[in-house]
């Protein structure tokens, strides 16, 4: 399974963190946005899609990677994060693109990030540390779940 994971990690290097600890399990791919192009999906059987998260949402470079994509064909895909909060819940506007795209999202996964984005910057941030150690061995086993459910549409949020 040809793997490929397009991600932006902006402030601390949080969410390239826990993509490589996916690609390592996954033997995949990485590229940043912005030096991702559309048409490099195509050759792969599975594609990630991670950021941290701003106000509720993915970075604006990884939404608007996905909102120039061409329609897929059912390409398998999953998403992940880091943010402060640490919840798949602020997936949705992401999640929601990528069904518009055609592809089927097998699985989400989020965890805490140090974050001191806008406001949190007074006071030295949150969860400074994170991701930690335990955070990425999650991250791991959740490449592991998404190479384990290769041609199924398991989702765990």
């Amino acid at each position: 399974m040809k793997t490929l994971i397009v991600y932006a990690s902006v402030h601390h290097g949080n969410t390239e963190k826990v993509g490589r600890a996916m690609a390592d399990v996954l033997r995949a791919d990485m590229v940043k946005t912005v030096d991702a192009r559309p048409g490099m999906v195509q050759q792969y059987d599975l594609v990630g899609f991670g950021s941290g998260i701003y106000f509720g949402k993915h970075h604006r470079s990884l939404l608007d990677f996905v909102g120039a994509l061409p329609p897929q064909s059912g390409r398998r895909a999953f998403v992940f994060s880091t943010s402060g909060r640490g919840s798949v819940g602020d997936h949705e506007t992401l999640r929601r693109r990528l069904v518009l795209k055609n592809f089927r999202i097998v699985d989400e996964f989020a965890c805490k990030g140090w974050d001191t984005y806008a406001f949190l910057r007074l006071i030295g941030g949150i969860n400074r540390g994170r991701p930690n150690e335990k955070d990425l061995e999650n991250a791991r086993a959740f490449a592991r779940r998404v190479k384990g459910t290769a041609g199924t549409a398991a989702g765990s949020r």
